[in-house]
């Protein structure tokens, strides 16, 4: 019989609400079962959601369902990382508070994450910009500086004059702030600084226990906490060149046996001796002065041309003093790392080498390949930097590389320069403490009072929180508090005099770096329930994008530590699992070219193919328009989809279904029309076969059939329970959505029949219980239709409550064997027989293939020997 089509517009909003109304999705913490926590990370609240949200979330919407049917205590919560800069740009762009633009924000993206139907409990949600949550970040604040974690120093750092605003490294484009185009002064400001670096050796250690995490993501991190074991070296000034005062020079190294091929030394900018030298030269010091103008971050260094300047200082060669080396001012070496000095050996250092063959500096190869040649090894255009012989190294030829490490650093170790060795053994982290000081209003206040007689104050945790002032103005650039008429007036906590509050915020990073803590017991009155956190914690699966792979995760990871040390939490790692999603990108389509190039949106065109050519149309007037490159879905190329009009036109579950199921989850997915409407094609069909086999079917009880015609129905919804549910376990949703097709197409028939009226009652019993296997796998990517199907098979209650299937063993288990055929030891061909059959059958059957007797022509075989359900090998 006929049914009607499937209409997510009623079915979703409706389930919706049941969800809501009998509160499915809250979590209690005092629930005894096993718990699991997952999270995704959460959204900045820019207004609209979008097609990257939407797979992220319904990602983790999949395994937070999974896991609640398979009887775990499930924490999805939901929340928002709301301050930063965007709100105060749109603050003074469009005459709004950043309070009012952010609420607004949260509110419209609230909407349409709940019309995706996902299954998080938002009872538990919190801004970062609500007062209740930044006063427990500031009383966190306050119990790591009473811990020694926090302080405060002078630092350089990079000041836009337009935005009046700290930039980090990568937002200096070209020596220009990325937002005003100004171009950025070197300033030194006193800063605000969490003491990351004392964990960096637990936060490098740690990784290797973090099995659950990509690889590529625990490298990134290694490599961004950057361990070297090396050595400093004191290197003796030249007499006759030394700026007053000055007798040495210490560098770091970890390359301390390839010191025989050092041509020159190369410093810092803001190095002593480089500001001491650029107050005698103009030339220099405009050279330092393009040096600090130019970016900083690792992009920038690799790619950036290799520049120095002759400071005219010479240093004495440690192990030969009457060989002196030339000191130059270098556009790559950078204060903060090591000691803001190193020497250059060109044959073993590209960069190195590449200023040395800028400035006509000796390039001496000191490092061969073992099997390499002495009398012929050269350097060319590129340095050989790995592992080998020594060579061109007086007293150190012919010993390993690691043999002349430990040699140069005995014996300088054992030198004197000066009253103190001139050389000694150092590990060194490229790990720098995190600066959190920004001079912007919408952040979290750092709550500390700076006065006169006392000092820098901490504010009393009773008098907390420090509240951002609503009655600022955005109407000239700079921070708001530094110019607030009343709110940085205050009295010292200590002595009572007229102080002033600190006005900087704290990075946002801060916020994003321990909520997923808070989302533990958001009602608490202080920062934290220990008991509910210690619980919770680490997050089970956490899942986000591969942008935030080193700071945002390597700051929760310090944060969590730091918690753990004033007594927050027992834990040190705070997520257990980690996944990084792909994104999803989209077709370019464009109308003319270079500077005319205008980008056109995918709703104002249609697509047509023609003999395997597809070509693109504009709706409003056929004219044909270009299709470019597949690209991550942007606002500036338009090739954006608006997931409200998916949701519209198709539904939430054909949204999700089909990012889930295009692609591995860790790759890219490319967004089609085609794709889309395949994934609502399903929909409706899987829809068509349950609701018109219900008819039959209510009433029936469920039994899987353990002979007889219905074996077969039992059997593939079986084995593709097992199947599946191993692919959610480890988040491999594309393979499930196949094996889903699978067995939606293993079942038409059957329940065609059952909507016929045919099959006896073990028939019928087999085909509810298929039915129902298959409405629950596919219930965690398209909830609402699942409800749906749930109950026309005549089930009671909410199925996102109801528990797992379980698959029956005996039904699992694969009666045929493939058994690879040999003939003298090279395979011929494969044999699939029954897992029971005998030798003979075997034997027989292996003769019988048309592969063995080509192969045999004729030949009678000398000896066949069967090895059960392993191998079948003929000798002639």
């Amino acid at each position: 019989m006929a049914t009607e089509r499937y209409n997510p517009r009623d079915a979703e909003p409706r389930w919706q609400q049941k969800w809501n109304d009998e509160k499915v999705f809250e979590t209690d913490n005092s629930d005894p079962r096993e718990k699991y926590y997952v999270l995704e990370m959460f959204p900045y609240p820019s207004g609209r959601i979008h097609m990257g949200h939407v797979r992220n979330y319904a990602m983790g919407d999949v395994v937070a369902r999974y896991k609640r049917a398979r009887g775990y205590n499930v924490l999805h919560p939901m929340g928002w990382d709301a301050f930063g800069m965007p709100a105060e740009n749109a603050a003074m762009e469009r005459g709004v508070h950043p309070a009012s633009w952010t609420h607004q924000n949260i509110a419209s993206m609230r909407s349409q994450l709940k019309a995706m139907g996902l299954s998080l409990d938002w009872s538990r949600e919190f801004a970062t910009c609500d007062v209740a949550y930044y006063r427990h970040q500031q009383h966190l604040f306050l119990d790591f500086l009473e811990k020694g974690l926090v302080y405060r120093k002078q630092s350089k750092v990079n000041w836009d004059p337009v935005d009046n605003t700290v930039l980090a490294n990568e937002q200096v484009i070209e020596g220009r702030g990325w937002r005003s185009g100004a171009l950025v002064e070197q300033r030194e400001l006193t800063q605000w600084f969490f003491k990351i670096t004392d964990f960096s050796q637990d936060l490098l250690d740690a990784l290797d226990t973090l099995d659950q995490w990509p690889e590529k993501v625990r490298l990134m991190q290694k490599n961004w906490i950057g361990r070297s074991e090396g050595m400093t070296l004191r290197w003796e000034i030249v007499k006759e060149t030394a700026p007053a005062g000055e007798t040495e020079i210490t560098v770091y190294t970890t390359r301390p046996d390839t010191l025989f091929g050092a041509s020159f030394l190369a410093i810092a900018a803001d190095h002593p001796l480089a500001k001491d030298a650029a107050a005698k030269n103009p030339a220099i010091d405009a050279f330092c002065e393009e040096c600090r103008r130019a970016g900083t971050s690792l992009a920038a260094l690799e790619t950036a041309e290799k520049k120095g300047i002759d400071t005219g200082i010479r240093v004495k060669h440690p192990l030969d003093p009457s060989w002196e080396l030339p000191v130059y001012v270098a556009n790559f070496v950078l204060m903060d790392y090591g000691t803001g000095a190193i020497f250059g050996c060109p044959s073993g250092d590209q960069r190195d080498l590449e200023f040395a063959r800028k400035y006509d500096l000796p390039v001496v190869p000191v490092v061969m390949p073992k099997d390499g040649d002495a009398a012929t090894f050269s350097v060319g255009e590129v340095a050989y930097d790995g592992e080998g012989v020594m060579i061109n190294s007086r007293f150190l030829d012919g010993t390993t590389t690691d043999e002349a490490f430990g040699i140069v650093v005995d014996r300088l170790s054992g030198m004197s320069l000066g009253n103190a060795p001139q050389g000694e053994r150092k590990v060194n982290f490229r790990l720098r403490d995190w600066g959190i000081s920004r001079q912007r209003y919408w952040g979290c206040p750092i709550p500390v009072i700076h006065c006169e007689d006392c000092g820098v104050v901490p504010v009393p945790k009773k008098d907390l929180p420090v509240e951002l002032p609503q009655d600022v103005t955005f109407d000239q650039p700079g921070n708001p508090l530094d110019r607030h008429p009343t709110w940085r007036h205050v009295a010292c906590p200590h002595c009572g005099k007229d102080a002033r509050r600190e006005t900087d915020t704290m990075d946002t990073f801060v916020d994003s770096s321990w909520y997923f803590t808070r989302f533990t017991a958001p009602w608490e009155s202080s920062p934290t329930d220990s008991e509910a956190a210690n619980r919770w914690l680490p997050v089970d699966q956490y899942i986000g994008g591969i942008e935030h792979a080193i700071l945002h995760l390597l700051y929760s990871r310090f944060f969590t530590r730091a918690m753990r040390e004033t007594g927050h939490v027992d834990v040190k790692e705070p997520f257990k699992g980690l996944f990084t999603q792909g994104m999803v990108v989209h077709e370019t389509y464009s109308r003319g070219s270079g500077m005319n190039r205008e980008w056109v949106a995918p709703a104002d065109i249609r697509i047509e193919e023609l003999d395997g050519k597809r070509r693109a149309y504009l709706l409003s007037n056929s004219e044909e328009i270009a299709i470019g490159s597949i690209e991550k879905m942007s606002k500036s190329k338009k090739n954006v989809v608006d997931p409200d009009d998916i949701i519209a036109s198709y539904g939430a579950d054909t949204a999700r279904f089909f990012v889930l199921s295009d692609s591995p989850p860790e790759r890219d997915v490319i967004w089609s029309e085609s794709g889309v409407e395949g994934a609502h094609r399903f929909t409706q069909r899987l829809w068509r076969l349950i609701s018109e086999a219900s008819g039959n079917l209510k009433g029936v009880a469920s039994a899987p059939a353990r002979d007889g015609e219905a074996l077969a129905i039992s059997q593939v919804a079986h084995r593709t329970l097992k199947a599946v549910q191993n692919d959610y376990d480890k988040l491999w949703f594309n393979k499930a959505v196949a094996r889903i097709y699978e067995l939606v197409n293993a079942l038409a028939a059957p329940l065609s029949r059952i909507s016929a009226g045919e099959g006896d009652a073990a028939y019928r019993a087999a085909a509810r219980d298929a039915a129902e296997i298959l409405v629950q796998l596919v219930a965690p990517m398209t909830p609402h239709l699942a409800e749906e199907c749930w109950t026309a098979l005549g089930n009671s209650g909410v199925l996102a409550q109801a528990g797992w299937p379980t698959y029956d063993e005996n039904l699992v288990v694969e009666n045929d064997v493939v058994l690879p055929v040999q003939i003298n030891g090279k395979k011929r061909a494969e044999l699939t027989i029954s897992r029971d059959a005998d030798q003979n059958a075997v034997t027989e059957s292996a003769l019988a293939l048309d592969e063995v007797k080509r192969a045999l022509s004729g030949q009678v075989p000398k000896k066949i020997i069967v090895v059960p359900q392993r191998i079948v090998n003929i000798v002639v």
